[in-house]
């Protein structure tokens, strides 16, 4: 956590999927970062996604092992409906069955005593 992504985490805890915006045109980013790729505005805030989204993009993961993690499960690059990509494992599916396209919400897992992650599960369309 550091001070452009702590507005994320802190909306994590609140299970709130935050995205950063950009103050000046508007444009959503994830990762967060300090300037926009856009205008190059250094202001900005964030809004709340709806947390629905579809697989753009996946892989399965099987090697090496991730603590909280039993391979083999399934990474995505989730787009939102708000037009921003998110990364994140889907959970609640054989990764076998993950597909491009499928549509997926955000659900907010306790993975360590610490931590909280936004993960995805498969929504009905």
């Amino acid at each position: 956590m550091n001070a452009d992504s702590a507005f994320f985490w802190e909306g994590v805890e609140k299970d709130e999927l935050r995205i950063q915006r950009c103050q000046s045109c508007g444009t959503l980013r994830h990762p967060p970062r300090p300037m926009c790729s856009s205008c190059q505005s250094l202001g900005w805030n964030h809004v709340t996604a709806s947390g629905r989204g579809e697989v753009y993009s996946f892989v399965v993961h099987h090697h090496p092992p991730v603590p909280g993690f039993d391979p083999p499960f399934a990474v995505a690059l989730v787009e939102l409906e708000e037009g921003t990509r998110v990364v994140g494992n889907v959970i609640e599916i054989d990764p076998a069955n993950v597909c491009i396209g499928m549509p997926v919400e955000v659900c907010f897992v306790r993975v360590h005593d610490e931590w909280t992650l936004p993960l995805w599960r498969p929504r009905a369309s």
